[in-house]
């Protein structure tokens, strides 16, 4: 990585943690407060991941893990709760690299695009309707605030709104051989592992 985009990684890094922007705004934030040229090459995600597991390890190895943990036992309980929209996590509490900052990314894969909006009006939940772009397309995020008992804080729930059909490209790895997403057995495994003794 060239000095340059590491300066932008680090930078963004503590973004990331310290205010829990995602990564995309934190990158082109760092180029803006670094005073560079907004064309200049911006370290992908992968090298911010590095950098925001760097900066978690310095900064804050002593509550980082307790946070994480906690927003893993919520991402559980909503995703038991939306099970018949087969979700998965993603993002940085599927990555492991979450503070209390961090949302709790939901991908909900429906048959019918509205038949998760329905449910959540059934049970009475109150959410908001934005747009995101994934790999080229439109898709509706349906945002929920929700109490995190253990954290003692509101925290957001972004529900992705994808087909039936997309979940068969769904787990497939990175090419660092990581899985982007898990679903709901996968978390559970990834909870067990960490609470085992060493």
């Amino acid at each position: 990585m060239s000095d340059v985009k590491q300066e932008i990684a680090a930078t963004a890094a503590r973004m990331v943690v310290e205010e829990g922007l995602e990564y995309g705004p934190a990158k082109h934030r760092a180029v803006r407060q670094l005073g560079l040229n907004r064309r200049a090459e911006l370290p992908d995600n992968d090298e911010l991941e590095d950098q925001v597991r760097e900066y978690l390890a310095l900064f804050c190895a002593d509550t980082q893990p307790a946070e994480l943990a906690a927003l893993r036992r919520l991402a559980v309980q909503w995703m038991e709760r939306l099970a018949e929209f087969r979700p998965h996590l993603s993002g940085a509490v599927w990555r492991g690299t979450a503070t209390r900052l961090s949302n709790i990314h939901l991908q909900l894969f429906c048959d019918d695009s509205k038949s998760c909006e329905i449910a959540l009006i059934n049970q009475g939940l109150e959410y908001e309707v934005g747009s995101s772009t994934i790999h080229g397309q439109q898709v509706d995020v349906l945002a929920l605030s929700v109490p995190c008992r253990d954290l003692g804080e509101t925290v957001l729930v972004l529900l992705t709104i994808l087909d039936f059909d997309d979940l068969r490209g769904a787990l497939k790895p990175d090419p660092r051989g990581r899985s982007e997403r898990g679903d709901l057995t996968a978390l559970r495994q990834l909870i067990e592992k960490e609470e085992s003794p060493p």
